[in-house]
């Protein structure tokens, strides 16, 4: 078991000390930005062109969907997003912190990342850090 959460994703950086944060990975060719590796760029196609890039923690809801029905022990409804960062980068994430009613979630609302433990430990008891969108303050 670790002192210290574990990254649910390689994308999530979990540094011994500091703010947890995003980095993906930037082509020094065109600027696109992706949070998987790549042996090339998805864009342009340049090779050994990622450089890592810390991401914003602030961006805009471009996409979501209300789930009702879900693994078993996943409390529901959720809402699922998609959210485009300022100065690059898309993620896929749960919003939290509004009630899941299409009439109080706009598209193109401001949202800012937020990181916390995972609600559930693995089988070896370590916790993982998480990331979430909520609407911005």
């Amino acid at each position: 078991m670790s002192d210290q959460p574990l990254s649910i994703m390689p994308f999530l950086k979990v540094p011994e000390s500091g703010d947890p944060y995003l980095e993906g990975s930037k082509c020094s060719s065109c600027g696109a930005i992706s949070l998987k590796a790549r042996m090339a760029c998805g864009k342009c196609g340049g090779r050994d062109t990622a450089k890592p890039q810390k991401l914003a923690n602030k961006g805009t809801l471009h996409a979501f969907s209300i789930v009702y029905r879900a693994f078993p022990g996943i409390e529901v409804p959720f809402i699922s997003a998609i959210a485009d960062l300022d100065g690059g980068g898309t993620i896929k994430t749960n919003l939290i912190g509004i009630d899941p009613d299409p009439e109080k979630i706009t598209l193109g609302m401001d949202i800012e990342v937020t990181y916390a433990i995972a609600p559930r430990k693995d089988g070896e008891g370590n916790e993982y850090m998480t990331y979430y969108i909520k609407p911005a303050a």
